[in-house]
């Protein structure tokens, strides 16, 4: 994304977070730009969740609620959201029909991780344990949802990922029916790994309290090995990736005891 574009994207939520709604016609004017490029950004903001397109024009999405708005558009996390992001929304969607009402959901940190959580905007009677911080201000535009945040400290620009001792300690207190897993790799051989290890370690916690461990990685990840091991291929009870993962990985993958769900 351009940051002509990211500049003008940033401008019409401002907009939207003063007034609620406005017209094509209004955000043109005000912006000084075509109705096509316009058209074209609200587009792209409610793919993301951010706007919800009426008539002529667009309101903020969940009730006017945007408190999240300064996060989405932090530019490592867009960069790293928009990889793969026709596949990460087809496994977003697939892992999202998972959830039950009455459960108990786990996040951990993480671009597929976020797109998955945000599928349940509209969901009720679901409890969320998180340690991923925009997640959790995102799922706060619904009273229908129970969000808990895990605590700890914040430590690496744009991953919006709570780490550190208080982290872990909060996490010893609840237990999930399934945790969804990010991670920057996940090989048949070495299970799901991340690059920061204080992150895998508040990962490897919720792992511990979680009845089903799913992991959600495009298939671009799939092979990769990175330095902090989350848990082994063992632990994994579902992987859900998209339909480019090779037939030996996949093979690799279901001898390892490892459901696939390839979308």
């Amino acid at each position: 994304m351009s940051s002509k574009t990211d500049k003008r994207a940033k401008e019409i939520l401002r907009l939207l977070l003063n007034q609620g709604k406005a017209s094509v016609d209004e955000l043109t004017s005000t912006l000084g730009t075509s109705p096509a490029s316009i058209r074209r950004d609200l587009v792209r903001l409610e793919s993301h969740g951010l706007v919800t397109r009426t008539h002529g024009g667009a309101m903020l999405a969940g009730s006017g609620n945007a408190v999240y708005e300064p996060f989405r558009f932090d530019a490592s996390f867009q960069v790293r959201e928009d990889r793969f992001a026709a596949e990460k929304q087809r496994i977003a969607r697939a892992a999202a029909a998972l959830i039950q009402e009455n459960e108990t959901i786990g996040f951990a940190a993480g671009t597929t991780t976020t797109l998955v959580a945000r599928q349940l905007l509209h969901r009720k009677n679901i409890q969320i344990v998180t340690n991923a911080v925009n997640i959790g201000m995102e799922l706060s535009s619904t009273a229908r949802l129970q969000t808990m945040l895990t605590g700890g400290n914040l430590r690496w620009a744009g991953a919006f990922s709570l780490v550190g001792p208080a982290a872990i300690e909060a996490l010893a207190v609840v237990v999930m029916d399934r945790l969804f897993l990010s991670a920057t790799g996940v090989d048949a051989e070495h299970g799901a790994t991340l690059i920061q290890p204080d992150e895998a370690a508040v990962f490897r916690a919720m792992a511990r309290q979680a009845r089903q461990i799913v992991v959600v990685a495009d298939s671009s990840k799939v092979g990769r090995v990175s330095p902090a091991v989350v848990c082994p291929t063992n632990d994994i009870d579902l992987l859900i990736t998209d339909n480019g993962i090779s037939e030996e990985a996949t093979r690799a993958f279901s001898a390892a005891g490892v459901k696939i769900m390839a979308v």
